[in-house]
C-alpha cells in the first residue's frame, strides 16, 4: 500500500505544474530539482523492493518504463518539457534505492 501511495504522489508531482502549487504557498520537495528526481525514485525502489523482495527485476523494469512515460507526459505538455537529465536523475534515484534495499537485507541478515 505504501509503494502505491508513493507513487501516486511522485506522480501526481512529476505532472503537476509547478506554478498552481506556488501559487497555494506550497513548495514540494527541496529547491534542486535533481535530488527531487533521485529522492522519489529512491524511495519507489526501497519501499518497492521490500514490499515484493522476489520481484526486484520487475520493478525495476516497472520504474524505469514509468519513468519513461513521466517523461513523455511533461514533453507534450505546454507547460513542461522532456528533460533527460531528470530522466537521468530518476534512473540514479531507481539505482539507490536498490542499493540502498540491498544493504538493509544485507544487515538485517547479520543480526539475525
Amino acid at each position: 500500500m505504501a509503494f502505491f501511495v508513493t507513487l501516486l504522489a511522485v506522480v501526481v508531482l512529476a505532472l503537476l505544474l509547478v506554478s498552481p502549487l506556488k501559487e497555494f504557498g506550497l513548495d514540494a520537495g527541496f529547491h534542486y530539482d535533481k535530488l527531487n528526481h533521485r529522492i522519489a525514485f529512491a524511495v519507489l525502489m526501497f519501499v518497492g523492493g521490500l514490499g515484493w523482495p522476489e520481484r526486484k527485476t520487475t520493478l525495476i523494469i516497472s520504474l524505469a518504463l514509468i519513468v519513461a512515460v513521466i517523461e513523455v507526459l511533461q514533453g507534450t505538455s505546454v507547460r513542461r518539457d522532456l528533460n533527460m537529465l531528470d530522466l537521468a536523475a530518476d534512473s540514479i534515484g531507481i539505482v539507490c534505492g536498490l542499493v540502498t534495499l540491498s544493504c538493509a537485507n544485507l544487515l538485517t541478515r547479520q543480526a539475525v
